[in-house]
């Protein structure tokens, strides 16, 4: 096996805490720009999916894996580019998954077949990963340890206004122009933040240790089965989905053995080991299955229960995300200063009284009174995530800054995929018009 190593500078060496300024507000714009074209690009592709299938004449069957595509890219692919950015420079992962992304872009603009385009989307899903899977291990580096909270509250403020602005950007987009443009935009804005990385980006600590393929395959083929067999699942085909949920669990059990005794291992069992990187990390999935139970199935009750139109339903679920990107900065700069447990717990407090109020509304509920309530789970959720992923990645050693910042963009797609699989598993076995 190969040993993949960095001949970098060791540029830590003298920026041991952070990067100074100037350069830390580039090095975070083109993070920020990086990490907001893959959030975008999960939401706008949902919203155009219509159109798109129209187009290209697919049916609804094939045109749903220009996003499944692109979610499964990501999903397999996050630990394994963590850990290869540990081996190689989180700044060296981080520039190809943006070129990556960007060259995919341009694929899906030019795709003239559904096939193509799912194609193009999987390429683009894998350019994310290397983005999103070193995001956390470079706000690290970017930030001194006392502003650790500041940076991070900002990314989860980028991530929540990306997440807002996603299907008000993919409408903007078709009213104007055809749906190729919604990845072609994504050209000129990758290629700035191309540049700005290429002399803002903080240079990291390389390791030694060789890239362990045998895991990253295991890897990929548990969480590959797992996603796919619990969307087939909720789609309504039991059995199938079933069997590859079995076979995503065995080909975990065989991850596990084979990761356990590792010193670092791709899978981070030696993060997970560390209470508070532990608890961080289950609070975490536990958060964000319930923000995406509400996502999936609020729309639905307020089209089909309080007869809202799809643009006032777009609207009433705006305050959450919008709340978010308030809190999230607030409350980041507070966890530089104040216990994360402490803050985190009243943010998870706010948000459970937010879902409680959203869960007792009465049919004839009127815009203000949800979007009262949905603003309260919205600041609730800043409120926790920022501290919550602080203390994930302050109890991380420095040198395994990436498998904590793999593990945290893992737990959170976890956590989504839960909440929409959820929802999907209900409304079937309540016999009800089934989310898609």
């Amino acid at each position: 096996m190969t040993t993949l190593t960095s001949s970098a500078p060791p540029d830590t060496a003298t920026e041991p805490d952070g990067l100074p300024t100037p350069r830390r507000y580039w090095a975070i714009l083109a993070i920020g720009l990086a990490l907001t074209l893959s959030v975008l690009d999960s939401a706008i592709a949902n919203v155009a999916l219509p159109t798109i299938a129209k187009d290209l004449h697919a049916g609804a069957a094939a045109s749903i894996w220009v996003v499944n595509a692109y979610q499964l890219a990501i999903v397999i692919s996050l630990l394994p580019l963590a850990a290869l950015g540990e081996i190689v420079g989180y700044r060296r992962i981080y520039q190809v998954g943006l070129v990556l992304f960007v060259i995919a872009s341009l694929g899906c603009a030019m795709a003239r077949s559904i096939d193509a385009l799912a194609l193009a989307r999987i390429v683009q899903g894998f350019g994310a990963a290397g983005v999103m899977s070193v995001n956390g291990a470079l706000v690290r580096f970017t930030y001194p340890h006392n502003r650790l909270g500041q940076g991070i509250g900002i990314n989860a403020m980028v991530v929540s206004i990306a997440s807002a602005l996603g299907p008000t950007v993919a409408s903007g987009i078709l009213a104007v122009a055809p749906w190729p443009w919604l990845f072609g935009v994504n050209v000129p804005i990758g290629l700035a933040a191309i540049a700005v990385a290429a002399f803002a980006l903080p240079r990291t600590p390389t390791s030694e240790r060789a890239f362990d393929w045998k895991s990253s395959l295991l890897n990929a083929i548990a969480f590959g089965l797992l996603i796919f067999g619990v969307e087939v699942w909720g789609r309504g085909s039991p059995l199938f989905g079933i069997c590859a949920v079995a076979g995503g669990l065995v080909a975990g059990v065989m991850l596990c053995l084979r990761e356990l005794p590792r010193p670092a291992p791709l899978v981070p069992f030696d993060l997970l080991r560390i209470p508070i990187f532990g608890l961080s990390i289950a609070t975490s999935i536990c958060s964000f299955t319930a923000q995406m139970l509400a996502f999936v199935s609020l729309p639905f009750y307020f089209e089909t229960v309080l007869g809202r139109s799809a643009v006032e339903t777009g609207l009433l679920m705006t305050p959450w995300p919008v709340a978010v990107s308030i809190s999230a900065p607030i409350a980041g700069h507070l966890a530089d200063r104040w216990p994360a447990g402490l803050l985190g717990g009243i943010g998870l407090v706010i948000l459970a009284v937010g879902l409680g109020l959203l869960a007792a509304i009465s049919p004839d509920a009127g815009s203000v009174d949800i979007i009262w309530r949905m603003a309260i789970c919205g600041l609730g959720f800043g409120f926790f995530q920022s501290p919550n992923n602080r203390a994930m990645m302050a109890s991380a050693p420095r040198q395994r800054a990436g498998a904590a910042g793999g593990m945290l963009a893992t737990a959170r797609l976890i956590g989504q995929t839960a909440g929409a699989a959820a929802v999907a598993l209900i409304s079937a076995s309540r016999g009800t018009a089934r989310p898609t």
